[in-house]
């Protein structure tokens, strides 16, 4: 997956408390047996004033003017600012896949669903946790600049803001190691490809019988 170190961009804001993942993506995109092809249906019920089914060019589809990803102040948007309890709901790794299929790099909200907060970072999120009124206050700034931006800075564990203030937050050590290399479980389990290898090779020698396989 890609790295992260240092990534500034546009917010977006979503208003709403316990967003659940259902509405994140909804269950019917689900179907698809790829892991890609998903950020066009983010929050595809309150995207678009019709029903969408896998497959479907959303090009020729009716977005509603009301949200707030189809408004063109927030067109490009990579930072998604939410409220407590983001991701809630049942435990679809599809919700974080569309969100970063969208081009979101970063979220900050007070609070998340803990699975839907381990699946970001095993697919490249970050989630940043910061108070309520902290999250509050970047929602006014948000609301009362258009293109308000933010500077998410890992190796520093700060948010920046646009005029230079800077915002502390946490992450676990392992999690930002692997964001920051890129390593998700999969790059992570190959870095010990030389053990596996030899492992594998000591097992051949010493148990042939077990690459012997059964015909008919």
């Amino acid at each position: 997956m890609d790295k992260f170190v240092v990534h500034k961009g546009i917010v977006a804001p979503i208003d709403r408390e316990n967003v659940d993942t259902d509405a994140i993506i909804p269950k019917q995109f689900l179907k698809s047996i790829r892991k890609t092809g998903f950020g066009p249906n983010l929050f595809d019920e309150w995207r678009y004033l019709d029903h969408g089914e896998p497959g479907e060019d959303t090009s020729k589809r009716k977005p509603n003017p009301d949200f707030v990803l189809n408004q063109p102040r927030y067109k490009g948007a990579s930072v998604l600012l939410a409220r407590k309890n983001f991701g809630c709901g049942s435990s679809r790794e599809h919700a974080p896949w569309a969100i970063q299929q969208y081009g979101f790099r970063a979220l900050i909200a007070p609070s998340y669903a803990d699975i839907f907060f381990n699946n970001c970072f095993k697919n490249g999120l970050l989630p940043i946790v910061l108070p309520e009124s902290t999250v509050a206050k970047l929602f006014d700034e948000v609301a009362a600049f258009p293109g308000y931006e933010l500077t998410v800075d890992l190796q520093r564990q700060v948010v920046v803001k646009p005029q230079g203030e800077e915002i502390p937050f946490d992450v676990q050590p392992f999690r930002k190691y692997c964001l920051v290399n890129g390593f998700d479980d999969i790059g992570l389990t190959l870095r010990q490809s030389d053990k596996i290898k030899a492992y594998e090779a000591e097992r051949l020698a010493t148990k042939p019988w077990l690459a012997h396989t059964l015909n008919g």
